[in-house]
């Protein structure tokens, strides 16, 4: 019986800090529950429109509508590989679907890459050649990379115009006119923009490709690509509606539109008496009689003295005294097992150990062996190069945006990530309908997207400022051990505003002082009868003030649920209201 006055004393002193761990998890509750109430809130916010086919008319226009099978036709040919004898498949699978990540418009569908790390084509005729000359060219289109892009590529291809171009066999050795998307594999993140410019005087074509392209962006909401050729011979690369990138044709590929007008002659040949060295020798010059070429470059320093701490008797390497034979040494199979060499501790302390020697010095005559300075050759002629003639393959296009007539769109692609969505394909010579065509599209579904991957991201941990921010529940241990710190930190300038800022803690310490009281008379009080008695009442009265604390523990506990029900309930209502 008599300990019964501390158990109950830690009862109670339980009791105190299980009420406040009760009161924090009925607060966390009602808070989660409002920031769900508010998430949803946040989420219904964000208005979805309903995809609705734009009317703007152009030489090739997609939006893949329900009849897109009518125009694209997966190809069935093989992919040749210049480099090996290997050929490829077009195995990989397409589709339309509307994007299963960042949905921006209802019902709005895309052609969507289904495989990774396979090759695809795809291709679609368009209903006349696309001829340009003397005209704007405006290529867009929508790539949205939903599961990011490591290694592939997200390009278009518009195909040249030729009475052979057939879907089915659509593939890498397909001529096209130009190239132009972003494309991305390890250190390579660029937008392609290459055109095929034929040769007007031997008829052959030659890939033109941008030097210095702008960055693609990978990402996973939608992106905007633009590429204007002007009839000034001028181009222009947009992102999003910003113009990352212009110039002149003529100026800003490799290789270049037209070739030089003059090239080395190849017939020239560099006369055999040609001097084209700068500078010789002095051919004047003697080397001076004190000069030693044998003299060596270090010598031994004869005012160098022995250390006094110098240790001649010690060796520098000793045997390791701590090493034992192995326990599986065959000394007739191994030989004799020796100790391995460790270095010896007390040379560490000293200067050194073994034979001292006189250490060398840099030798202060040394010169090493003599050349003859150099001088201006007054023979030379210079650096010699082949005569300028005029260049048998010059040409002078001054047209180069006027490509050759384009009679197909294809996407020819290999990627290891799969759901590559494009979209919005727009082709003409109108740069207002491209932009009109931005305005109903992209601009509508970049704001819904963006909000939609802020609201999907990870919120970071909120850190407790103070250590009336904390929890019992998220750390039991934080929470006491901050508790008891901050009440000493205010008891050691006002015991009185301690306990009544932290009263938690004032009431565990109090308690605590009971229980140790307790265990004191008790062990004093063995023998005692009248002690006995008094351990008995101080027993009693602990129970039943540890009773009484449980019952407003469960009490508080009770209402902190009601309320937090009620008030689940209060939103729940106002949420079906608002949703009739």
């Amino acid at each position: 019986m008599r300990f019964d006055a501390a158990l109950a004393s830690v009862l109670y002193s339980s009791s105190l800090f299980l009420g406040q761990a009760r009161a924090d998890v009925a607060d966390d509750t009602v808070e989660s529950s409002s920031t769900s109430v508010a998430e949803s809130s946040t989420s219904s916010a964000v208005e979805k429109p309903t995809f609705t086919p734009s009317e703007i008319k152009a030489p090739f226009f997609e939006q893949f509508t329900d009849d897109w099978e009518t125009r694209w036709q997966p190809s069935h040919a093989k992919k040749e590989d210049s480099k090996t004898d290997e050929e490829w498949a077009y195995v990989g699978e397409w589709a339309v679907e509307e994007p299963h990540i960042l949905k921006s418009i209802v019902g709005d569908k895309g052609l969507v890459v289904k495989n990774p790390a396979a090759h695809h084509a795809i291709s679609a005729k368009f209903p006349k050649k696309i001829d340009n000359k003397g005209k704007t060219l405006v290529v867009q289109y929508e790539v949205k990379l939903q599961n990011g892009l490591e290694c592939g590529g997200a390009y278009m291809k518009l195909l040249q115009d030729n009475k052979a171009l057939h879907a089915e066999e659509f593939s890498n050795a397909s001529p096209y006119i130009i190239m132009f998307g972003p494309d991305k594999c390890g250190a390579t993140n660029k937008v392609h923009f290459i055109f095929r410019h034929k040769n007007p005087k031997t008829g052959e074509y030659e890939e033109k490709h941008l030097k210095a392209a702008p960055m693609a962006r990978i990402e996973k909401t939608t992106n905007l690509y633009t590429l204007i050729i002007s009839p000034d011979q001028t181009y222009q690369i947009k992102i999003n509606g910003e113009s990352l990138k212009n110039g002149s044709l003529f100026d800003d590929f490799s290789p270049s539109v037209n070739p030089e007008k003059e090239i080395d002659d190849p017939n020239d040949k560099k006369p055999e008496d040609w001097v084209d060295q700068a500078r010789i020798p002095d051919p004047d010059a003697t080397k001076p009689d004190d000069w030693d070429e044998d003299a060596p470059f270090d010598i031994i320093d004869e005012e160098a003295t022995k250390p006094s701490d110098w240790l001649d008797d010690e060796p520098a390497m000793i045997p390791d005294p701590e090493a034992q034979k192995p326990e599986d040494w065959d000394d007739e199979e191994d030989g004799d097992w020796v100790a391995p060499s460790v270095p010896n501790h007390k040379c560490e302390e000293a200067s050194g150990c073994g034979k001292w020697e006189q250490p060398t010095k840099k030798n202060p005559d040394y010169k090493g062996k003599w050349t003859a300075p150099y001088i201006e050759n007054p023979a030379y002629k210079g650096i010699w190069a082949p005569k300028k003639i005029a260049n048998p393959d010059y040409f002078e296009d001054k047209t180069p945006a006027n490509l050759e007539p384009m009679g197909a769109i294809g996407f020819e692609i290999w990627t290891m990530q799969s759901d590559i969505l494009f979209d919005n394909i727009y082709i003409g010579h109108s740069v207002a309908d491209a932009d009109k065509l931005k305005a109903e599209t992209y601009d509508i579904k970049h704001p819904i997207e963006s909000a939609e991957e802020e609201t999907t991201k990870p919120k970071p941990a909120d850190t407790p400022k103070s250590p009336m921010n904390l929890k019992f529940m998220d750390d039991p241990i934080l929470y006491i051990r901050e508790k008891v710190q901050l009440f000493l930190t205010i008891a050691q300038k006002d015991p009185i505003e301690a306990i009544k800022f932290v009263p938690e803690v004032a009431g565990g310490i109090g308690v605590l002082v009971v229980t140790l009281l307790a265990v004191i008379i008790g062990a004093v009080g063995m023998s005692s009868p009248a002690v006995q008695e008094q351990s008995k009442k101080a027993a009693g009265k602990a129970k039943e003030t540890a009773a009484d604390v449980k019952d407003k523990v469960v009490d508080a506990t009770s209402s902190g649920a009601e309320k937090v029900q009620a008030e689940v309930n209060k939103r729940t209502t106002r949420s079906s209201g608002s949703a009739e």
